[in-house]
């Protein structure tokens, strides 16, 4: 494996870390109005994710790091071509962290229902705005022969040369991102928090494995329309199909756990569906790291990668960097196998 390949590993390894920590918290978050009932249910689910939804946040600044390090002309395209929805996205994280740590400073019913809705909002719109800024990096963005583009947040839904943020296919990435993150922050409160909290929460989950799957189908077969290169990948290196295939494997183990009342395996089954189905849309694209409507102008591991002896450099600086970050969160799950109990009025 060359080194620019392993940087696009590396980057692609991050980013699906940050999507299974994370995507449970934005999970919990769209849900926690739904499964739990009183404040001292919802105090219980916010107490499941205190000591790790912050640590989970340092995975997109490493997915972040990895990027520039690496790739830094995709960084400088992506951040002026996708100025606007960027924007919304931070204030989205401000909003969620706001809902976490204010909720608790005041007593007073109006208070705790103001914060509890923006953490939910923010939450939702957070799994939306990251589901389709998959679908744009899977369907290729307006690229011009200076590597630049901007992309409005929508135009007229259809894929054409001048794409926006918001098109059917990306709506419909959004639209099966979403209810899998939501499963996925369900299994995590069914396995974490104690009943009733944990009974509801696996309901909800396997009520949307249907909706995960069925839209999982459609959108991979939609992929296959919108993106001529996955064809082109599949028969160049048909090994690649076995990422699908995990993908749909995943999805019935968490079927078969939930149905036999194990979230915690459920939960791992799910984070293995979101790591294949990350690792397929990678696989697809390659050797792209932002494909571009017309193909010749896409930005790939050659013209976007930094020079050899940087990488080289970064490398080992990385490596002693994720073992600590590897052993923190290690550490920091390890002493939170405790289930939740609602009884417990802390938050942290």
């Amino acid at each position: 494996m060359s080194l620019v390949a392993m940087w696009y590993v590396i980057a692609g390894a991050m980013l699906a870390m940050y999507v299974v920590l994370d995507g449970f918290d934005f999970g919990v978050g769209m849900l926690h109005l739904f499964v739990a009932r009183n404040d001292a249910e919802r105090r219980a689910v916010l107490r499941s994710i205190g000591p790790v939804w912050g640590g989970n946040e340092v995975w997109l600044l490493a997915a972040g790091g990895s990027l520039l390090v690496a790739f830094p002309t995709l960084l400088a395209a992506s951040f002026s071509g996708f100025y606007l929805p960027l924007i919304i996205v931070v204030w989205l994280l401000l909003f969620r962290a706001l809902g976490i740590e204010l909720r608790h400073q005041v007593d007073h019913p109006l208070w705790h229902q103001f914060w509890d809705v923006t953490f939910a909002a923010a939450s939702l719109l957070l799994a939306v705005f990251f589901g389709a800024a998959l679908g744009n990096v899977i369907r290729g963005v307006s690229l011009d022969a200076h590597q630049q583009f901007f992309a409005p947040l929508w135009t007229n839904f259809l894929i054409g040369a001048d794409t926006g943020i918001l098109d059917w296919y990306t709506l419909l990435v959004a639209l099966t991102v979403t209810p899998a993150l939501a499963q996925h922050g369900a299994l995590w409160l069914a396995a974490r928090v104690g009943e009733p909290i944990g009974g509801r929460a696996l309901a909800v989950a396997q009520r949307l494995w249907p909706v995960v799957s069925i839209a999982t189908v459609v959108t991979m077969l939609a992929t296959l329309f919108v993106q001529e290169r996955v064809m082109a990948q599949v028969a160049e290196r048909p090994w690649g199909v076995v990422f699908p295939a995990a993908a749909v494997a995943c999805l019935m183990g968490v079927r078969h756990a939930g149905r036999r009342a194990q979230p915690g395996r459920a939960f791992l089954a799910s984070a293995g569906y979101l790591v294949t189905t990350l690792a397929s849309a990678a696989f697809g694209i390659f050797p792209a790291v932002l494909p571009a409507r017309d193909a010749a102008l896409s930005l790939t591991i050659a013209n976007a990668a930094a020079e050899p002896y940087g990488l080289r450099v970064a490398l080992y600086w990385w490596i002693p960097g994720i073992g600590l970050a590897l052993a923190y969160t290690a550490f920091v799950y390890g002493r939170i196998l405790t289930p939740v109990g609602v009884g417990d009025a802390s938050e942290h």
